[in-house]
């Protein structure tokens, strides 16, 4: 049985905790910042964990995560 491959796009976008909790990047950051609020682009800097209901997928998409 040949390894199984890990999903090169969601590899560059989620890293995996020492507990094992998968954690990702909050969207809407890249542009039109001016009409953004200071308080939510800073909320927008932090990473989150990834919710329960994408779990299962993103196992599937990074096998050894």
């Amino acid at each position: 049985m040949p390894k199984m491959k890990t999903k090169s796009g969601a590899k560059k976008r989620v890293k995996v905790t020492g507990t094992g909790k998968l954690m990702r990047m909050k969207a809407f950051k890249s542009h039109i910042l001016t009409k953004k609020t200071t308080k939510r682009k800073r909320n927008l800097r932090k990473a989150t964990e990834i919710d329960s209901t994408s779990m299962k997928a993103m196992r599937k998409v990074m096998p050894y995560a």
